[in-house]
This record gives structure tokens, C-alpha cells and sequence, in this order.
């Protein structure tokens, strides 16, 4: 899997935001711009990255590995992220995971069978006013029950 020139453009464009010297400082970009095109970020593609920021792959492998918003394997045509920190937590996050869980058949990392959902856990989505919380695809769905997320999920393709 190889980057697009219009992508590596791109990358340059955010390494050029940064002083001399100070490339590493666009590796959080570039993850996502290489996210963006591929659909997730595989080993070539970090050591790509890394020769285009002149550092090592082992420091773009950690933050691709720290942050949850970069998928190291291809992930389902639906991501669901939900969040579980403290504030969703306390307002049920954690019977929202379990519904998940069994409605597709996969724990928190996995995707299902058929390739529709990939399910995850990420730290805190921010939206703590209205907990528990998730990401779907790219829309904040928040005050979730089982039954907004059956909801949710048929509207799904």
C-alpha cells in the first residue's frame, strides 16, 4: 500500500508549517492524511511516513500506536467507537460496550465477520454533557440507551 502523490503533497504541506528541523512535529497529520487515503495506516505506510519526517518508524509507530483514532488494521465499513472514560462511565457506558458486544458478535478491537462494524474503545470523546457517548463513522451520537443504538445500527448499511 503506497501513498498517492496527492498525499504526499499533503504531507509536505503540513511539514512545511513547522520550522526547520521540526518535521516530527506534522507525524499526527500525516497519520491522519494516510488514514484518510487508505482507510487505515499499515507498518509500510508508518515507515513511509517516518522517511518523509526523518525520524525513526519506531516514533511514528507510537503515536499511531498511543492514539485510538488510527486503525492498524483495516477496520469494518462502520467504525463505533465508544467512548468509556469517567464521565460516560458513570452514566453507562459499560451496559452500551455489552449490548454492542452482543448484538455484533465481536469484543472491543474487532471487527465482525462480514467486515460491516469494527468496534472500539477510545478514552474520552468530550462529549461528557451528554454520556455515554460514541462515535459513529463520523457523527457524536450521545444520551445513548441499547435501544438508541438499535436504532442507530439499523440505519446502518
Amino acid at each position: 500500500m503506497m501513498l498517492s502523490q496527492t498525499a504526499l503533497d499533503e504531507i509536505q504541506t503540513e511539514i512545511a508549517k513547522y520550522p526547520q528541523g521540526w518535521a516530527r512535529a506534522a507525524v499526527m497529520a500525516a497519520l491522519r492524511i494516510a488514514q484518510d487515503e487508505c482507510g487505515w495506516v499499515s507498518g509500510e505506510v508508518m515507515k513511509t511516513i517516518a522517511k518523509l519526517l526523518d525520524i525513526e518508524s519506531i516514533k511514528v509507530a507510537e503515536v499511531a500506536t498511543f492514539y485510538t483514532m488510527y486503525d492498524l488494521t483495516p477496520p469494518g465499513r462502520h467504525k463505533i467507537n465508544v467512548c468509556t472514560n469517567i464521565s460516560c462511565a458513570l452514566r453507562g457506558s459499560a451496559s452500551i460496550v455489552g449490548h454492542l458486544t452482543d448484538k455484533l458478535g465481536v469484543g472491543l478491537g474487532e471487527t465482525t465477520p462480514d467486515g460491516r462494524f469494527t468496534l472500539k474503545e477510545v478514552e474520552c470523546l468530550a462529549a461528557c454533557g451528554g454520556a455515554p457517548a460514541a462515535l459513529i463513522n463520523q457523527d457524536y451520537c450521545e444520551n445513548l440507551t441499547p435501544q438508541r443504538i438499535d436504532e442507530i445500527l439499523e440505519t446502518l448499511e
